[in-house]
C-alpha cells in the first residue's frame, strides 16, 4: 500500500474514532438543559418528546381558559405543543413562610419557545429589565415575588423566581460552556450516573421539597417516613416492550443501613394500608391509576438504600392526563404551578 494512502487511512480512522468517543460521551452526559442549571438542592427533568409520542398521541387537545388562549395568540407559544423539555432546579428557602414558600425554582425550558413575539409579551408585562452578558432579563411580578425570564438560546428560555439574580446569571454563564458534555452543577455530577438509561423524567437530590410540610414529605395526603432533605433518585422509564408500561422507580439514600431497614418496613406498611383504602374509592381515571400503581409497588432495601418500584399502563396514564388537562395563562413563560 502506498505510504500516502496508508497515512490518509490512519487519519480517517483516527477521526472516526474520535467521533465515536464523542458520541459515546454525549450519550452518557446529562441533557444540555440540566447542565445549565445552577447549584441547587434538587433537580427534576422532563423530556416531553417521547411522552407525546408514546403516551399522548391519541389525546384530545387540552381545554384552554380565555387568558391562556390570549397568551398563545400573543406569543405564538403553546406549551402543550412547543415545550420539548424542562429542567428544574429546586432551592431550599431559609424562610419557608416567605413569598417563595419552602422552595424556589430555576428552570431551563427548551422547544419552539423563543422569538420576537415572546419578547414583546415579556416587555409589556415586565416591571424591570437587566442586560447581562448580552441577554435581556425581564423581571415579571407574580404572586408577591419577582420571576426573572431570559431567552438564552434560539430554542431555550431560563426562568427563576429565586429572590436574587445569582441563579439566572449562573444559567447564562453556564450556557457559554454548554458544549462540554459533563459540565453542570455538583449535584448533577454526583448523581446523574445513577439515573436509569432512557428515563423520560427523573429527579436527583432533595426532590421531596415541593411535597414538604413541616419537614416531612406528603404524597396524596400520606406522610412518608422520609424527610424533605433526603437524597432521592427518581425516574420514569418506558417498560419493555416499548409502549406496554411506564416504570416508576424511587431510590432513597438513607444515613445508614439500620435507618434504611426501618424506612423500608414503614413504607411497606403504608403501601399495604393504602391498597386497602383505595379499594373503597370510586372508579375514575385518577383513582384507577392510583390503584394500579399501588398494586404493582414493591419495596426493597440494599445496604443504606431503599428502592420503591411500580408500573402504570400508558393507556391509564393517558386517561388521567386527559381528564385533568386544563391550561390556564402562565404568569411567566412557565406553567403557573411551576412558578409556585
Amino acid at each position: 500500500m502506498h505510504k500516502r494512502t496508508r497515512r490518509t487511512l490512519l487519519v480517517v480512522a483516527g477521526v472516526l474514532l474520535l467521533l465515536a468517543v464523542a458520541v459515546f460521551l454525549r450519550s452518557k452526559a446529562p441533557p444540555e438543559a440540566a447542565r445549565l442549571l445552577p447549584e441547587s438542592d434538587g433537580i427534576i427533568y422532563f423530556n416531553l418528546k417521547p411522552v407525546r409520542t408514546f403516551l399522548r398521541k391519541d389525546l384530545k387537545p387540552p381545554r384552554r381558559v380565555p387568558e391562556y388562549q390570549e397568551f398563545v395568540d400573543a406569543t405564538g407559544v403553546d406549551w402543550e405543543r412547543d415545550l420539548d423539555s424542562a429542567a428544574i432546579a429546586l432551592h431550599r428557602m431559609a424562610d419557608p413562610n416567605g413569598p417563595n414558600g419552602p422552595v424556589a425554582y430555576s428552570m431551563v425550558l427548551t422547544g419552539k419557545l423563543t422569538g420576537k413575539r415572546l419578547n414583546t409579551w415579556l416587555d409589556s408585562h415586565a416591571a424591570g429589565r437587566e442586560l447581562y452578558a448580552g441577554h435581556t432579563i425581564y423581571d415579571v411580578p407574580s404572586e408577591n415575588r419577582m420571576v426573572r425570564v431570559a431567552q438564552v438560546g434560539y430554542d431555550m428560555i431560563a426562568v427563576s423566581n429565586f429572590p436574587t439574580t445569582e441563579k439566572i446569571h449562573s444559567i447564562i454563564d453556564r450556557h457559554r460552556t454548554a458544549a462540554l458534555p459533563f459540565a453542570g452543577s455538583s449535584l448533577l455530577s454526583e448523581h446523574f450516573h445513577e439515573v436509569p438509561l432512557l428515563s423520560v423524567a427523573w429527579g436527583v437530590g432533595q426532590i421531596g421539597l415541593p411535597f414538604s410540610e413541616s419537614g416531612a414529605i406528603k404524597v396524596l395526603g400520606l406522610s412518608l417516613p422520609l424527610q424533605d432533605d433526603s437524597t432521592i433518585i427518581a425516574s420514569v422509564t418506558p417498560g419493555l416492550p416499548l409502549g406496554n408500561s411506564v416504570r416508576l422507580r424511587v431510590e432513597e439514600i438513607a444515613p445508614d443501613e439500620a435507618k434504611a431497614a426501618s424506612q423500608a418496613a414503614a413504607l411497606s406498611t403504608i403501601v399495604v394500608l393504602a391498597r386497602d383504602v383505595t379499594v373503597q374509592l370510586s372508579s375514575n381515571p385518577s383513582n384507577d391509576a392510583l390503584r394500579e400503581v399501588l398494586k404493582s409497588t414493591q419495596i426493597s432495601q440494599k445496604r443504606n438504600r431503599v428502592v420503591a418500584t411500580a408500573s402504570l399502563s400508558p393507556d391509564l396514564l393517558g386517561r388521567v392526563t386527559e381528564s385533568e388537562d386544563s391550561f390556564g395563562t402562565p404568569a411567566t413563560p412557565a406553567t403557573e404551578s411551576a412558578s409556585r
